[in-house]
């Protein structure tokens, strides 16, 4: 393992300015979306045969989808869920129910299709990716030619309790990874992506990230993940705390929180985020640890939000701070707190619905009904 954090450290730093170059060129290029074509859509939308506003967010919905991909009709588009995985050396501290062999296990049945997400996915119509993108596991031929995309960067983070998660370089390397899936996604033809996560003790994580961009205390925005007792989280908060203390996260570069806190996925996702943007597709976030890295994003570049729907509010404590420092409301309430991007393919049958309604439902001219 330390073999492999070498060489990779290496070659990222003899690559870091280019990269960096690159990076800065990428996101000057995400621009904000265009609102022009609004009130052209509201028209239609208040001209269709009901009551001005009677389907409420569905509405808003269809409207925002059009705007984010700069259409005046729209079609129902292909959908993708990319699972970014990963492992966290937090996981030493006792800070989850399971242990980190969940991880790569787990990755085998997104593969088989067997999981949460597979079931939502289909259920949604939409395709399912999955990345490696920190595993702490060498995955063998036959997982790889499952469908499998490598984009590791680390075999796991390191235990943040101790030192920094990861260095700058390699989440570069993880956000940059993050972008070419979203670059993968879009030469598919998929016009509606979706975030996913798997990572055991990925919450601790997120909820450090979270602390910090959102200049809250550990405790305000920590839950209890997986199913913890009270007693694990409160050691959960303390590991935070610690962790930020002895790491002293930059608030003001979220790079900086990245890497010391932080998780290869969660900057796989930002990432993603950063790429969809850039490519001016909509990208739906799913639950807690998926919203760290679009806060990220944001942070990075302000035009992100413009491009994202917030699937739903999970019941983890930190999500709603994160939606609310974001600007994005949710647009479920459902208890969820399983990740995988499930909330966000249950929200692809909404904006399904919102599509069909803008496009399939009758005007009142057409309809030959009075207005």
């Amino acid at each position: 393992m330390e073999e492999f954090r070498y060489q990779h450290t290496l070659k990222f730093i003899e690559k870091r300015f280019e990269l960096v170059d690159s990076f800065e060129l990428m996101l000057s290029k995400i621009k904000p979306v265009s609102r022009v074509e609004e009130g052209r859509l509201q028209a239609h939308l208040d001209n269709l045969t009901k009551p001005v506003g009677s389907l409420g967010r569905l509405e808003e919905l269809a409207k925002d989808y059009c705007l984010k991909c700069g259409v005046s009709y729209p079609h129902i588009p292909k959908k993708c869920v990319v699972v970014f995985a990963a492992d966290h050396g937090v996981t030493q501290e006792n800070v989850s129910l399971y242990p980190k062999e969940v991880t790569y296990q787990m990755v085998r049945n997104f593969l088989n299709g067997g999981a949460g997400i597979n079931v939502l996915a289909r259920h949604a119509g939409a395709d399912v990716k999955i990345v490696d993108i920190g595993v702490d596991h060498v995955f063998d031929n036959e997982t790889i030619q499952a469908g499998l995309y490598n984009k590791k960067v680390i075999m796991g983070t390191k235990n943040m309790v101790n030192g920094p998660a990861m260095t700058k370089d390699e989440v570069i390397s993880a956000i940059t990874a993050g972008i070419e899936m979203a670059g993968v996604c879009v030469q598919e033809g998929f016009g509606l992506l979706a975030t996913g996560e798997m990572g055991i003790g990925n919450t601790t994580a997120a909820s450090a990230v979270t602390a910090v961009l959102c200049h809250k205390t550990p405790e305000e925005v920590t839950g209890r993940g997986t199913g913890i007792s009270e007693s694990v989280r409160i050691n959960k908060i303390n590991i935070i705390e610690k962790s930020i203390a002895l790491n002293r996260p930059d608030p003001s570069d979220p790079i900086d929180v990245l890497a010391k806190v932080g998780g290869a996925e969660i900057a796989g996702i930002c990432g993603f985020i950063l790429g969809a943007a850039l490519h001016k597709v909509p990208v739906i976030t799913d639950g807690f640890i998926s919203t760290a890295g679009a806060l990220a994003a944001c942070r990075i570049s302000i035009h992100a939000k413009d491009y994202i729907f917030a699937s739903h509010v999970s019941v983890e404590k930190g999500h709603r701070i994160q939606l609310e420092q974001i600007g994005i409301k949710p647009l479920l309430d459902m208890g969820l707190r399983l990740g995988e991007g499930t909330g966000a393919a249950l929200a692809m049958t909404l904006i399904d619905a919102a599509i069909k309604i803008f496009t399939e439902m009758a005007t009142f001219e057409s309809a030959g009904v009075s207005n």
